[in-house]
């Protein structure tokens, strides 16, 4: 049975230690950055201690599982040789033809059509779909019940909130929020957080 260690002991990583338990991983030990649940235990597999215990080497797999974008980059950035597992859930549908990269955790019932690209540590959450020829790159999270269009671009770290939209061939930049329930039909700049349907600039007055 092959090992995986498991990084992050927040809500996330409950579900991605039943998903690793279902697909036959050993998860020995977790670890995490905050000092109080050090000692704890999530389903009866100890948190050790910090990040900093993880090995930094090949044979050494492990997963992220860590929701904020900006935290999971910056924890993947601290280890240049681990070997980061990706995991599809039994019950998804990737197709063939589309592509994952590394550390890529696909969830319960998420659908990831033909020739997708998505890239290193990208979260798509329950139910979620992600469009034919669609670019999602590294560390994007697509939260429960997102529906990306076809040619859709996701860049580096943007993030999709529960049950939002993004039109075909529509643009979400680097950094930036889609609210929940909120539809994107144009373009949305890097870090910038849009709301309401259709999707505009938080602050602007609906």
């Amino acid at each position: 049975m092959k090992e995986v260690i498991l990084c992050g002991a927040g809500g996330h990583a409950k579900v991605v230690l039943s998903l690793l338990q279902q697909l036959g991983y050993a998860v020995p030990y977790i670890l995490d950055d905050a000092p109080e649940r050090v000692g704890l235990s999530i389903n009866g597999v100890p948190i050790r201690g910090p990040l900093t215990l993880l090995p930094d080497k090949n044979e050494t797999r492990a997963f992220l599982a860590i929701e904020d974008n900006r935290s999971r980059e910056h924890a993947a950035e601290r280890f240049q040789n681990v070997n980061w597992v990706t995991l599809i859930h039994p019950t998804a549908w990737v197709d063939p033809s589309a592509r994952l990269g590394a550390g890529t955790y696909i969830a319960a019932g998420a659908v990831v059509n033909a020739q997708a690209v998505l890239g290193h540590h990208v979260m798509v959450s329950a139910g979620a779909s992600v469009g034919h020829d669609c670019i999602v790159e590294d560390f994007v999270q697509i939260d429960s019940g997102v529906r990306l269009g076809g040619g859709a671009h996701l860049a580096r770290g943007a993030c999709c909130r529960i049950g939002s939209a993004v039109i075909p061939n529509c643009a979400i930049g680097a950094g930036a929020r889609l609210g929940p329930r909120a539809v994107a039909v144009k373009p949305i700049p890097a870090g910038a957080t849009y709301v309401g349907l259709p999707a505009r600039p938080e602050q602007e007055p609906l």
